[in-house]
């Protein structure tokens, strides 16, 4: 049984996707600061593991740790550490839910805002869920740019519409979706 409490797990998670949506580095930094203070007051250390499906944070008691790799040979009880999903899927059975809530934002994008707006959310709804496997309003800020800078213009076959409402339109579905995009 992990010696973290389920408060201190919540409030990583929390610091932690802070910390990977900051545009600013020092705000990001302050945040994984302030994270691994946390962590160590319980003796843990925290990583955060890429996955084809997204970003895992794994906690684990830090006498696991030697000059920053973890010696098997120290890792008695495999229950003491804890993984929290950042992003994506918690299954693969969640992936129909994941894209039907994004087909369901741009529906909704199309039919409050129209059809040049809502052609660029169902981009966005196959990119999220092709490509990452999330909800758009997990998006990142950097999964956005990738959208914006490489899907969209090289995916889309975009009209003159919506590239001049490119960055309106990943707002209203990002909003839409209930997320929120970092202040530039």
């Amino acid at each position: 049984m992990t010696d973290l409490p389920s408060e201190t797990v919540d409030e990583v998670e929390r610091l932690t996707k802070l910390a990977r949506d900051a545009v600013d580095e020092e705000e990001a930094a302050a945040y994984r600061v302030e994270r691994a203070s946390l962590l160590d007051e319980h003796g843990y250390t925290s990583r955060i593991r890429e996955e084809d499906t997204g970003e895992v944070l794994v906690c684990h008691p830090a006498d696991w740790v030697e000059d920053g790799v973890i010696r098997p040979d120290r890792v008695e009880e495999t229950d003491r550490g804890v993984e929290v999903r950042l992003s994506g899927p918690e299954t693969p059975d969640e992936w129909d839910t994941v894209d039907e809530a994004n087909r369901a934002v741009a529906e909704a994008v199309r039919a409050d805002h129209g059809d040049a707006h809502g052609a660029t959310a169902d981009a966005l709804a196959d990119f999220m869920g092709n490509h990452y496997a999330k909800p758009i309003a997990d998006a990142t800020p950097d999964e956005l740019r990738e959208f914006r800078e490489e899907y969209f213009p090289r995916n889309v076959w975009p009209t003159d519409e919506q590239r001049a409402l490119l960055e309106e339109s990943v707002r209203l579905a990002v909003e839409k979706a209930g997320g929120r995009l970092p202040e530039r």
